[in-house]
């Protein structure tokens, strides 16, 4: 009987039947994490979105899938929940950059104080409305004004225009790349 009782016990935590959610032990743990994210990130989020948008960590299965590491999206406009993927392009940069945040947040919790104060962000601001891009720009900024460092790369003119400091590359007659900072 001991047998069949660790048997039971590692097919558990190994995610399999007996466990419905099909989660293993380490999913859990992250599922955990997530959630810890999922909270920091949306008072980000809130901000951003003008407390339109809220995520929500998920351990739904779907199909056949695990459980344990999705994200919803909860719309104040229409009381719902719906996937994260049916965010529009500005919306899900937004989301991803709130995640981002909470995910920086979190760590330099467990790191003891130890601030991540860099933040690199490539892509996604060629999809945003003028709008959108706008709410961006000022959470990156107000960033900036905390103290941290944040480097963007960017092929959007408006962006340029906005941004101080920069550090642009230009291909040269031959081919090669030349660094000009402004």
């Amino acid at each position: 009987i001991a047998h069949e009782t660790i048997v039971r016990l590692a097919d558990t935590v190994s995610g399999h039947e007996p466990n419905t959610k099909r989660m293993s032990l380490e999913t859990f743990i992250l599922a955990a994490e997530l959630e810890e994210i999922v909270a920091t990130a949306n008072v980000r989020l809130a901000d951003m979105s003008n407390g339109r948008y809220r995520l929500q960590h998920s351990d739904e299965r779907v199909g056949n899938a695990a459980a344990g590491l999705g994200i919803n999206i909860f719309d104040t406009f229409t009381s719902k929940a719906r996937p994260a993927h049916s965010l529009s392009g500005g919306e899900t940069f937004l989301a991803s950059l709130a995640l981002a945040l909470g995910l920086a947040e979190v760590v330099t919790n467990r790191a003891g104080g130890v601030r991540l104060d860099t933040l690199f962000i490539d892509e996604g601001f060629g999809s945003l409305d003028p709008e959108t891009l706008q709410t961006a720009m000022q959470t990156l900024d107000e960033l900036r004004s905390g103290g941290r460092t944040v480097g963007i790369i960017s092929h959007v003119e408006a962006m340029k225009e906005e941004i101080p400091a920069q550090l642009r590359v230009e291909v040269a007659s031959d081919g090669s790349s030349d660094i000009i900072t402004r």
